[in-house]
């Protein structure tokens, strides 16, 4: 199962529209994980229209996204269990503030998906991994746009943080 992993696109405020190469993925992958921040419900209905879609809201999304989306949710997929939420705070404490939020549920979860910081991370710890793609549209704390892909087959995970030239 290959899954395309974006957040904080920003859209219209860092770009108008996602980069192609991110459209593309989305039709490619099996499924699209955002992890918040799109700004306007117009993106939301495009990655819906490219494929499954799984979402939570941001701290810059629009009413109608936190009306709709959630602000976490855990998704099984091919026997993973893979949280995803925006995140909040301080960069430096993005871990330790997911690590608090899902803290009941900790031993379940495999793959911790989050944004905020739209700076690219691919880390493990304590047998967890933790993916934040970074932002396909904006270079605000980062030197580079990127975006993520996750294969799934059975338990075997692949990981990888594309950057966008």
């Amino acid at each position: 199962m290959r899954i395309l992993v974006i957040s904080d696109t920003h859209i219209p405020v860092a770009a108008l529209s996602l980069p192609p190469i991110v459209l593309q993925e989305a039709k490619k992958a099996d499924c699209c994980f955002h992890a918040g921040d799109f700004i306007e419900y117009s993106l939301f209905q495009t990655l819906c229209s490219l494929t499954k879609t799984y979402a939570v809201c941001g701290n810059m999304d629009c009413q109608q996204l936190r009306n709709e989306l959630p602000e976490e949710m855990v998704v099984q997929l091919e026997g993973v269990k893979i949280a995803l939420t925006h995140g909040a705070g301080h960069p430096a404490n993005l871990l330790n503030y997911i690590q608090n939020k899902f803290a009941s549920r900790m031993e379940e979860i495999d793959i911790f998906v989050f944004g905020h910081s739209h700076c690219a991370t691919d880390k493990e710890s304590g047998g967890k991994i933790y993916f934040n793609p970074g932002s396909a549209t904006d270079k605000v704390f980062t030197a580079c746009r990127s975006y993520g892909i996750l294969d799934i087959s059975g338990r075997s995970i692949t990981r990888s943080i594309l950057k966008i030239e």
